[in-house]
């Protein structure tokens, strides 16, 4: 059989067999998911962080600079994911993704992404500039955004025997993958059902306690109009 009849004979049974779905209450690890047809459906919380201009970092600099800068951020944001309690799932090149769950998971997702922020501005970025004269002399700013959503999602493995990794599949994944995309002087933001759900502390910060998150406003995201809160406010590890 060529590899033509082995692709369709393989898709075939992929779309004509049922999905084997249980709940989950943690998230899984790639062996937790069965490879043929299982999926563990989620009520999580997903976090997208990505690092802005990329392209102009590949394009303007050395591979090696551009690879420290990346990495930099990467681990630093890593970092802060784990600490806040969140699950990395995926990179995509200069972008990460991370999954919380939990009572708090929306407290905890948000309050991550106002970390990130100050990691990235006040440890990263000056780091990044001392370290790296060519980024600081050409004007390079080390920027990001933080995109957060909250709903089920499915997760299930994509890709073949010895060659896959798991996937989300459902709104709050894409949505959070899309809210990373943004570029203003905002650097987290999170939806209406996310904020809607945020604790006290993740809400209101400053010795005033001040609304954190700007909003509610009208995004629109993926073709489709949704309500957004915003924030420039970053928050100390």
């Amino acid at each position: 059989m060529g590899l033509a009849d082995d692709i369709s004979a393989a898709v075939t049974d992929v779309v004509c067999s049922d999905w084997d779905v249980r709940t989950g209450t943690v998230v899984p690890g790639t062996d937790d998911v069965k490879l043929k047809n299982g999926a563990v459906e989620l009520d999580a919380v997903y976090l997208y962080a990505d690092l802005a201009d990329s392209t102009g970092l590949a394009r303007d600099f050395t591979k090696k600079t551009a690879a420290k800068v990346i990495r930099a951020y990467l681990d630093a944001t890593c970092r802060v994911i784990r600490a806040r309690g969140g699950e990395i799932r995926s990179f995509d090149g200069d972008r990460v993704m991370a999954i919380f769950v939990g009572d708090s998971k929306n407290s905890n997702a948000a309050k991550c992404g106002l970390q990130i922020h100050y990691v990235v501005n006040e440890i990263v970025r000056p780091k990044v500039e001392a370290n790296l004269p060519a980024i600081k002399n050409k004007g390079f700013v080390v920027k990001h955004c933080v995109g957060i959503d909250a709903g089920k999602a499915l997760v299930v493995r994509g890709g073949v025997r010895g060659h896959n990794d798991l996937v989300s599949i459902g709104r709050s994944p894409n949505v959070a993958a899309k809210l990373s995309d943004e570029r203003s002087f905002y650097r987290t933001y999170i939806t209406k059902a996310v904020f809607d759900r945020l604790n006290d502390e993740s809400k209101y910060g400053g010795e005033d306690q001040e609304v954190m998150w700007d909003g509610p406003a009208t995004l629109k995201v993926g073709g489709e109009n949704m309500s957004i809160y915003r924030s420039t406010w970053h928050w100390k590890p």
